[in-house]
């Protein structure tokens, strides 16, 4: 098993990289479409892109159980929330891996008749899920270090100038009163927004990556509809994200 997940692990930085390309050639073929480039171009792109894709399937052959195995990892973690998030994500990522395989399998002749369109769909469908508990994990994390920070400047103040917008708006404060305090709430609260994560990059580009990634599947699912150069430039973002946290492992986010 162990060997197994260190070549799985190698396998991943160059499944990367086939990404970033594929995504780069969604790109490059939306951008020659707008362009007006010759039918020949688009064609030779959009085959480079198929075999992109292609290739990534079989280097993803077997990662069901690396997610297999961080889904039992994270069952034995302390915080609840965080429990339940990264172990179902890890059961779902496992699932889509599982979905396609199944479809390397048939875009490669050695299931016939298989039906790749629902395969497809259901792999999309795990996908999606996974993305959305994954940034549920990357929203929680971020309140939990807003509300420490947002303590530790109250220690640092005095009690007369913490929260004067709570001690002075009450139900019958009228609306154009209250607006001031709320805006100024709100400034701080995004001022606290960006000092945390500029404080915590692994999870500033988990956030953006994720965010990236969820539009692939909204898109391919047909729930949010995005076009091609859209879905192309969000998942080589994404790719290059992915990329940089595997060159500087401190960058990814734990647990």
């Amino acid at each position: 098993m162990d060997s197994w997940l260190r070549f799985s692990a190698q396998s991943q930085s160059k499944e990367r990289l086939f990404r970033a390309a594929q995504y780069a050639c969604t790109l490059l073929g939306y951008t020659l479409q707008k362009g007006g480039a010759a039918a020949e171009l688009r064609k030779t792109v959009s085959q480079l892109e198929a075999h992109m894709s292609l290739t990534r399937k079989l280097m993803r052959l077997g990662n069901s159980v690396e997610a297999l195995e961080a889904a039992k990892r994270a069952i034995h973690l302390s915080d609840s929330v965080l429990r339940l998030c990264l172990t179902i994500s890890h059961l779902n990522r496992a699932m889509y891996f599982a979905c396609d395989n199944v479809l390397w399998a048939g875009k490669t002749g050695l299931i016939s008749k298989l039906d790749q369109h629902k395969w497809s769909q259901r792999s999309f469908r795990y996908y999606l899920f996974a993305l959305i508990l994954n940034l549920t994990r990357d929203v929680y994390e971020l309140r939990l270090l807003m509300e420490s920070e947002a303590r530790y400047r109250a220690t640092k103040s005095s009690p007369s100038t913490t929260q004067p917008e709570e001690q002075l708006i009450t139900p019958a404060t009228p609306v154009n009163a209250a607006l001031p305090f709320v805006s100024l709430w709100l400034r701080r609260q995004l001022h606290l927004l960006v000092t945390v994560l500029y404080s915590n990059p692994p999870l500033l580009l988990d956030l953006l990556k994720n965010s990236c990634d969820i539009f692939i599947p909204l898109d391919r699912l047909g729930i949010y509809p995005t076009g091609s150069g859209f879905v192309g430039a969000c998942g080589l973002a994404s790719s290059v994200l992915s990329i940089l946290t595997m060159i500087h492992p401190w960058l990814k986010l734990k647990p």
